[in-house]
């Protein structure tokens, strides 16, 4: 009997035990069921693991672009001028079409001239016709095109070389119009005080001492092409009217005298093709016409609002005190 018992007693107990076990796997798959959450963790380890996985090198298409370039060199006077063409992948320069012309020097011909500085559209070396408007190679951006790209020096002026146009006439305009302070009387007085301006008198001066005489406005001019030599240009006459319009300039009169002839101003024809092509925005053609209104007598400068007394020379430069 007793060993009847103790094998019941032992089979019931394995049952038992087996039937846990199940009931156990059965509530482990159950709970492995995928919850919204469950979800949302995966997917978060998967994008993980795409970042940590090294990434595959996309395969670049080359974006070509051709671009003709002037050329002439005065080292061989006997082959005309001409146009270059060239086949840039914009992929391996810069976007401006100053950096283009750098990777045409680097990499194509390194013979091709052309100015450079400051690549801010700063200091206007680089000026030169693009794609027929007269412009800064630095601040013109190179897009792709089926067109080419077509470069020419600045037109109407002499060509020293490729892309370099030759300045010496309107750089010796500039330098007639005395592009400094004049204060007569007071030459003995220089460096011993400021000299003050209203933020008024200054206000005049915008939209004209930003200008950087990069020359886009005066050799887009037409009557400069017809009378270069006599008639001064948008840019020197903006630069003109800059002085004469300083509260801090005593010579005006003076000023207008070396302008009041037949060609200096009056052969602007308001055609503003200098306003139009101006890289920095400015308006030479209202200029102009300001100093137009000012030879004819229909304007006056205005005085100072603030007139800067001259120092003492009996007392010391401090505090105007006695040494």
């Amino acid at each position: 009997m007793y060993a009847a018992v103790s094998g019941s007693a032992s089979t019931s107990f394995w049952s038992r035990g087996l039937a846990r076990i199940r009931g156990s796997r059965l509530s482990t798959s159950a709970k492995k069921t995928p919850t919204g959450l469950d979800k949302v963790v995966a997917a978060e380890v998967a994008a993980i693991a795409a970042c940590k996985a090294p990434l595959k090198e996309a395969k670049v298409v080359p974006r070509l672009q051709i671009v003709r370039v002037y050329r002439w060199n005065p080292e061989t006077p006997q082959v005309k001028p001409y146009m270059q063409q060239f086949s840039v992948d914009l992929n391996k320069c810069g976007t401006m079409v100053l950096d283009v012309l750098t990777f045409i020097k680097a990499q194509h011909d390194p013979t091709l001239s052309f100015r450079r500085s400051c690549r801010e559209g700063i200091c206007g070396c680089c000026a030169m016709n693009i794609d027929g408007v007269n412009t800064l190679a630095c601040i013109t951006k190179a897009k792709e095109s089926p067109q080419p790209l077509v470069i020419y020096p600045l037109p109407h002026a002499y060509v020293i070389r490729d892309l370099i146009p030759d300045m010496e006439q309107f750089l010796g305009q500039f330098q007639k119009i005395d592009p400094y302070l004049k204060r007569p009387g007071e030459d003995d007085f220089l460096g011993m005080r400021q000299i003050l301006q209203s933020p008024r008198d200054r206000s005049k001066l915008d939209g004209l001492y930003e200008c950087i005489m990069c020359a886009c406005c005066t050799y887009s001019c037409p009557p400069y092409w017809w009378l270069g030599d006599k008639y001064l240009g948008p840019a020197v006459l903006l630069q003109a009217y800059r002085w004469v319009i300083d509260s801090r300039d005593m010579a005006h009169k003076e000023r207008l005298a070396k302008l009041r002839d037949l060609y200096s101003v009056y052969r602007c024809h308001t055609i503003f093709n200098c306003t139009k092509t101006c890289p920095k925005g400015l308006n030479p053609g209202k200029a102009i016409a300001q100093l137009k209104r000012l030879l004819a007598g229909l304007a006056k400068k205005e005085k100072p609002d603030l007139d800067t007394a001259l120092p003492n020379p009996c007392y010391g430069e401090e505090h105007g005190r006695k040494e």
